[in-house]
Parts: C-alpha cells; sequence; structure tokens
C-alpha cells in the first residue's frame, strides 16, 4: 500500500482567455450584423465583390473565436511533495499527460533566451517546462514560489524543542 504525501506546493494553471462563451455569442452576432449591413449595402451600390469578400471573413472570424474558445480548455496541474514533482496536462481535447521528477535534485531555471522565457524544472537530465502560456509577469511569479517550495523540500526545517539549548 503507497501512501500519498501532501503537497508543498501546488497550482493550477489555465490560459487567460478573456472572452466567455456568452462573449463569444454577443461578438459572433456583433460581427455577422455588421458584416451583413456592409455586405448588403455594398451589393445594392454593385460593388458584389465587397459582399462575397464579407461572406468570406464571417465564417473564418468565427472559426478563430472557436478555435481562441477551445484553446482555453487546456491546463496544467503542478504538484511538489517531498518524493516527486508532478505536472498532469490537460490539453484542449481532454487528454492528460503526466510527468514525474524526483524532488530530491529538482532544479528550477527561468531560461529568458530569445523571445519568451521558459520555467523548466530538471532532475536527473529529464526536463519539464511549465507555464508556457503564462505571461513574463505570471511566469516569473510562478517561478518564484516553485524555487521557494524546491528549497523548503530540500531544506526542512525541524522544530524539536528537545534538541534546542535553553
Amino acid at each position: 500500500m503507497s501512501s500519498v504525501q501532501a503537497p508543498v506546493f501546488e497550482a493550477f494553471i489555465v490560459p487567460y482567455r478573456s472572452l466567455t462563451r456568452k462573449g463569444f455569442v454577443i461578438v459572433a452576432a456583433a460581427m455577422i450584423a455588421l458584416s451583413a449591413t456592409v455586405a448588403g449595402r455594398f451589393w445594392l451600390l454593385g460593388a458584389w465583390p465587397v459582399a462575397v469578400f464579407s461572406f468570406v471573413e464571417v465564417p473564418l472570424f468565427i472559426l478563430l473565436l472557436v478555435i481562441n474558445l477551445r484553446r482555453a480548455r487546456a491546463s496544467e496541474l503542478i504538484m511538489l511533495n517531498a518524493q516527486e514533482f508532478t505536472v498532469i496536462r490537460t490539453d484542449p481535447a481532454g487528454r492528460r499527460k503526466q510527468v514525474s521528477l524526483p524532488s530530491a535534485w529538482l532544479r528550477v531555471d527561468l531560461d529568458a533566451g530569445r523571445g519568451a522565457s521558459r520555467l523548466v524544472l530538471s532532475s536527473h537530465g529529464r526536463g519539464c517546462e511549465v507555464g508556457a502560456f503564462l505571461h513574463e509577469p505570471d511566469k516569473l511569479s510562478l517561478f518564484e514560489a516553485l524555487s521557494d517550495a524546491v528549497y523548503r523540500v530540500k531544506n526542512p526545517r525541524f522544530d524539536n524543542p528537545q534538541l534546542c539549548d535553553g
């Protein structure tokens, strides 16, 4: 029987998306109405190619909004306990993938190369990037919190009054 350790650190990360489902319906309806109005006006003026373009751009716009909503379903659950670091990733389709690394030799690195930085945790030659979809300030905050948690795991504080010279 295996014993489950209480996490020292736990974070549930989801990509930031400001558009809700209700917002999606409102924006799509407004785009359809605006595009139909513009297309109708240009059709009446004899500029039918503009109307054709409007009927092509609306489905494309809605498709991009749907992709945005779908990607918002992705998430990462990050857990750290005394024995291991675990990341459970859920992709937009709902498929889960779990990565575990031993916490004894765990390193937390914030690689600031070209473009966006990468938050990488590694142990024994294996690495795992977390928070790839986070903005830089959020990634830095997660880096600081994870670094602190890893330090606490590696340097436990024992409170034993019998050992104190008092």
